[in-house]
């Protein structure tokens, strides 16, 4: 294994065990980081096929992390992020606003996700030549990533709606609507927002940290 998943696991590793010892609620727990457990196992088992980038590596870390402090918690006790808390008396919250950096990153990682397999992976990142001579890649591409991530956000709220339909009030901390009405609307924009600035501000990062990994040439 290289050098760079050693890294990763290694450094998630201990999160992960603070994370399993005595969590508010169990069942929640699950709920929260089964993510982890699907999507990392994934990278691994792609990895000489499709090693992903180190920037897609980094956020796709960041991101578990947020996931595994909010399943210890759950998003609406997590410190730092309550209305009595410093934070939410500068902002004036009147609710934990956990919940909404997860659903921000919930935009911001899988916008890159998404960036990185379009352009492997599909015409979009072939680039196309124009009549004034320059090579650019398609302008669909990052309105069909902007799409995906919203999507990926529905879907996940879509889940939620399910499992507290299903587990009635056993999934009330991973619904985590803490009353708000438009938590799944707010939720959505939250990933809406992650996505456009993850292009907005990483594609030319990214275009870099790909190149690493593809010889030079991140797209197909």
């Amino acid at each position: 294994m290289e050098r760079r998943l050693i890294w990763f696991l290694g450094l998630m590793a201990p999160v992960l065990a603070w994370s399993w010892h005595a969590p508010h609620d169990r069942f929640t727990w699950w709920l929260e980081v089964i993510p982890v457990f699907i999507g990392v196992p994934l990278i691994i088992g792609v990895r000489k096929r499709f090693p992903v980038s180190t920037l897609l590596l980094v956020l796709v870390w960041l991101h578990c992390v947020l996931l595994i402090v909010g399943g210890h918690y759950t998003y609406a006790l997590v410190p730092g992020f309550a209305p009595t808390d410093a934070l939410g008396r500068v902002l004036g919250w009147t609710r934990n606003n956990y919940d909404k950096v997860g659903h921000f990153a919930q935009g911001l990682m899988p916008a890159i996700l998404a960036r990185e397999i379009l352009l492997r992976n599909s015409p979009l990142g072939v680039p196309v030549k124009h009549t004034d001579g320059t090579e650019r890649i398609s302008r669909w591409l990052p309105v069909l990533i902007v799409s995906v991530c919203l999507a990926f956000s529905a879907l996940y709220e879509l889940i939620e709606w399910i499992t507290a339909v299903s587990q009635g009030e056993a999934a009330e901390a991973f619904l985590g609507t803490q009353g708000d009405v438009w938590d799944t609307q707010t939720d959505m924009a939250a990933a809406l927002v992650g996505a456009l600035l993850a292009l907005v501000l990483l594609s030319r990062a990214h275009d870099r940290s790909l190149a690493r990994v593809t010889g030079g040439e991140g797209a197909k």
